[in-house]
């Protein structure tokens, strides 16, 4: 009897243990069919967000309340989307296209934000034209700064709409010299390392259309500048403080320098960029009122100047100190330019009354290799300091003609105090550079200084 009992014990005991274990099999089975669901929802939604245009880590400024019209402001969205961006590394601030955006003055500021953010600009972003937008003492209308990897990509445009400024200034003069007192720049980056720019416009700036200050590791390539060659002050790029910057692939059309290259510069490339109207690529004005300046190993070269001031030039204050040297112009094209080649070392702003000074900025190292094409003023002027003489000045391959009738007397090469060495004949020839070094002193002081 006992036995019998503890048979019918096992037996009841067996098939709970059964009837447990398929209920187990069943709601795991159930588990694991709606983990898969929910793999397959966040799928879908991954999904949408990319045929979206966007990522997780994507912010589009229409999603924060940017209208897009061109008529309402939509400051606060822009910066309501840099905002959320800023706290995600490698996130996208999206402008997208088909829409116009009304923007007044901002600044997309670190350093607290996460690096390797891109502003995607497909769009257009335009500037406000009434003066109480714009308030008193901006020097910038869009501004980043402090950033770690900031890209700013795509095939939109920033419109400055500058018109309105250029023909309002009680200073404006189309024929006026540049470095106004007054800089009111589109786009500017600030204290910023690993900068890239591709693939935009900037149209029509109230003064300068790109500056780059106080910045390292700066690339530039397929980028538009565009005003009409009189609109004051408007510098296609503007480099400050800057090093390691390369420039490439891009067309500049202005009415001041296509590229302005600034105190604290070294380890600068161009190349590749199409330059005109404006006044050439420029290193300077350096050393205003009585300044330092240091600027080294600039390289400018596959170059093209059109309708152009000058074509590459060097440009320093009397009365200044520190130091331009190793510097390379090579393979320039220009096509009517005034002057293609020229340093200025008593550069003076127009209506400036600049007084003559015994000191200079340093000039040397600089080398003009394979230049070509046609002047209509001058195709030489090197203008030297009297108390620093420019030395180390190398020429070799350089064609220039006369594209103006021959009965129109122009002038010919002129170098005053410029110690050099002809590497090869030269058109027309430049007989004026003075041979060997000067025997000047205080050269030396100015490079250590720098």
């Amino acid at each position: 009897m006992c036995k019998l009992t503890n048979n019918v014990a096992l037996l009841i005991l067996l098939g709970m243990l059964l009837i447990w274990s398929s209920s187990f099999q069943v709601c795991s089975a159930r588990q694991g069919n709606h983990w898969r669901q929910q793999k397959k929802a966040s799928f879908r939604h991954q999904m949408a967000a990319r045929q979206l245009g966007g990522s997780p880590a994507t912010f589009n400024v229409l999603n924060y309340g940017a209208k897009g019209d061109g008529h309402t402001d939509d400051t606060k969205a822009f910066e309501a989307a840099w905002a959320s961006a800023c706290k995600v590394e490698a996130s996208t601030v999206m402008v997208p296209s088909g829409s116009v955006f009304l923007v007044g003055p901002i600044s997309f500021s670190g350093p607290d934000c996460q690096p390797n953010i891109v502003f995607q600009l497909d769009g257009k972003i335009i500037a406000p034209t009434s003066s109480s937008a714009w308030g008193s003492g901006l020097l910038q209308w869009i501004e980043f700064t402090k950033l770690k990897g900031i890209t700013i990509r795509g095939k939109g445009t920033i419109d400055g709409q500058g018109s309105v400024w250029w023909a309002d200034s009680p200073t404006y003069d189309p024929t006026a010299q540049e470095d106004s007192t007054t800089n009111d720049m589109a786009l500017r980056f600030y204290g910023s390392d690993g900068v890239t720019v591709t693939g935009i416009t900037i149209q029509n700036s109230p003064q300068t259309h790109l500056k780059f200050d106080s910045c390292t590791s700066v690339q530039v390539s397929n980028f538009i500048a565009t005003s009409p060659g009189n609109s004051p002050n408007t510098d296609g790029i503007h480099l400050q403080n800057s090093q390691d910057v390369v420039i490439s692939s891009a067309t500049l059309a202005c009415g001041d320098d296509c590229v302005s290259v600034q105190n604290g510069c070294s380890n600068v490339y161009i190349h590749n960029v199409n330059c005109g109207p404006g006044h050439g690529i420029s290193i300077g004005g350096l050393g205003k009122d009585n300044s330092k300046a240091c600027v080294s190993n600039i390289t400018v070269r596959d170059v093209t100047l059109q309708n152009t001031l000058t074509g590459v030039r060097i440009k320093t204050w009397q009365g200044g100190s520190g130091a331009v040297q190793q510097v390379m112009f090579s393979n320039i094209q220009v096509s009517e330019v005034e002057t293609p080649i020229m340093i200025d070392q008593f550069y003076c702003e127009k209506g400036s009354g600049c007084k003559n000074q015994s000191s200079a900025v340093a000039v040397s190292g600089i080398n003009y290799v394979n230049i070509r094409g046609t002047y209509t003023v001058q195709p030489v002027h090197f203008a030297c300091s009297d108390s620093l003489p420019c030395s180390g000045v190398s020429l070799s391959t350089i064609e220039l003609k006369s594209s103006v009738q021959e009965n129109h007397h122009l002038d010919g090469p002129f170098c005053w105090e410029t110690y050099g060495e002809l590497q090869t004949a030269t058109e027309p020839p430049i007989q004026c550079l003075e041979t060997g070094k000067p025997s000047k002193a205080g050269t030396q002081s100015n490079f250590e200084s720098c």
